[in-house]
């Protein structure tokens, strides 16, 4: 994702002018042209100021994102791909690798939705403990309402040791120094945060990276998709589109939760709607259960099990 300022070294005819007819439309970056309609886009540009210009410019950029774009890859390449870079990791729940056929898999975007309290921040912090204790990799973890527990961490680590209390200690201070927390509170931080990361991980300065938490998603994007307009809607495909890249190029983890809203007679659904819904590759809904202080989690979604199967998770 290129900002269309730092196009224009290269490419004069993306210029100030035709910055501004953008971002008068919510496009700020060349990806955000994918989810504009392009005949309507070039419309707008004949009503404007110097339209030829417009048109060109709008081609232009198009050729930029075409000529970016990866090389198709055929069945058995993808297949190889799987089988060679895309690992599962276990979350540290063992009902939930059951039910998810061993874990999480790299190369996915994991979504939990469900409602306050029902122990979507405790999966996100069981998960990370588990997979930097476990894989001798690095967890990102970008906290969006203070709810990154440290304390929480140590409890998990704590009780599913036998150890000694050195060896115990020895395992906290590993994985502690294995989670990077960050907070972050708007979806124009967390966009440059992504994209700094992806540069990282170009230049394997972060070649260790196994899992990228952001709890929550929804906290960050709900503010901008009100009032009707585009750009919201732009923000949320940019970011979802960015996630899903990092997870498939960097074979990593991405786990993102989402609050549910009220839905038609009075049912609630996820939020973010029907555009988000496509993003992720697996959608967990997790239930509160009182009675055994325990979630219920079902599959929404996810490419090799069917939906609908569900199971109970005491240990969380």
């Amino acid at each position: 994702m290129a900002p269309l300022e730092d196009l224009e070294r290269e490419y004069p005819i993306v210029d100030s002018n035709f910055r501004l007819f953008c971002a008068s439309h919510g496009i700020f970056t060349d990806e955000d042209f994918l989810v504009h309609d392009l005949y309507a886009l070039e419309g707008f540009a004949g009503q404007g100021y110097a339209p030829e210009k417009l048109k060109q410019g709008i081609k232009q950029v198009l050729s930029i994102i075409e000529n970016r774009h990866r090389p198709w890859l055929n069945g058995l390449e993808l297949l190889e791909d799987a089988h060679l870079n895309k690992r599962t990791l276990s979350t540290g729940c063992e009902r939930i690798d059951v039910l998810l056929q061993g874990g999480l898999r790299e190369g996915h975007v994991i979504e939990l939705v469900g409602p306050s309290s029902s122990c979507k921040t405790q999966v996100c912090l069981k998960a990370a403990s588990h997979v930097a204790g476990n894989y001798l990799g690095k967890v990102i973890y970008f906290d969006t309402g203070n709810s990154f527990s440290p304390k929480r961490i140590v409890q998990f680590l704590s009780l599913s040791s036998d150890h000694s209390t050195t060896e115990v200690n020895k395992t906290i201070q590993q994985v502690m120094s294995s989670i990077v927390c960050h907070s972050v509170f708007d979806i124009f931080t967390l966009l440059n945060m992504l994209h700094q990361l992806m540069n990282d991980l170009k230049s394997q300065i972060d070649c260790q990276v196994k899992m990228l938490i952001i709890d929550s998603l929804s906290s960050l994007i709900a503010p901008v998709l009100g009032g009707g307009g585009t750009h919201g809607h732009a923000l949320m495909v940019t970011a979802g589109f960015f996630l899903k890249e990092l997870a498939h190029e960097y074979n990593i983890c991405v786990m993102v939760t989402n609050h549910m809203v009220g839905g038609e007679a009075g049912v609630s659904k996820p939020a973010l709607g029907e555009s988000w819904k496509s993003i992720p590759h697996v959608r967990l809904l997790l239930s509160r259960n009182y009675s055994s202080n325990g979630s219920f989690i079902t599959v929404l979604k996810h490419p090799c099990l069917a939906t609908g199967k569900s199971t109970e998770s005491l240990v969380i």
